[in-house]
């Protein structure tokens, strides 16, 4: 069987997203809300994390625009980022997994259906000189890759709380 180019970046996706899932099945939300290393990182927070970062990627592919990066990291600012990075009050995961199936179904949709060749700049941020261009192919290989790196986080985490592995 021969697949093409959006099949691969579908299938490859697809099985990340499966080991990032894996590693918060069974769990309540307060195991999902667990530090269980040094890090601030927990398996809920890490499926919001990737469920917000891949969505606004795929709204970059889509539009070629992206919401502007602060300049300035105040309070609020770390505050705001931090908590992506967690279940806050009236989250649950279930409503995080949830979230995360709407944006994945979404962004399946445009790996389907747009130009893989066309490219944006990336906006201006700090770690980010101007005049760097991105194909929305990239853009979903980085998405893809965004989401190996916190599934294996994810994964650690979870083996940290009660043993289970989701890979291996």
């Amino acid at each position: 069987m021969t697949t093409n180019e959006r099949d691969d970046i579908l299938d490859f996706l697809s099985k990340h997203r499966y080991f990032l899932r894996s590693a918060a099945e069974g769990l309540t939300d307060e195991q999902a809300s667990t530090r269980s290393t040094v890090s601030e990182l927990t398996v809920g927070g890490l499926i919001k994390h990737v469920s917000a970062v891949e969505q606004h990627w795929a709204d970059f592919a889509r539009t070629g625009v992206s919401e502007e990066t602060p300049t300035e990291f105040t309070p609020e600012v770390l505050a705001a980022w931090a908590d992506q990075f967690r279940l806050i009050d009236g989250e649950t995961l279930a409503d995080v997994l949830a979230s995360y199936e709407k944006v994945a179904a979404a962004t399946d949709d445009l790996v389907r259906t747009l130009d893989l060749n066309a490219s944006y700049e990336l906006p201006t941020a700090p770690w980010q000189p101007p005049g760097v261009f991105w194909s929305v192919r990239r853009v979903f290989l980085h998405i893809t890759a965004e989401t190996a790196q916190h599934a294996g986080h994810a994964d650690i985490i979870r083996e940290s709380i009660d043993g289970k592995k989701s890979m291996g």
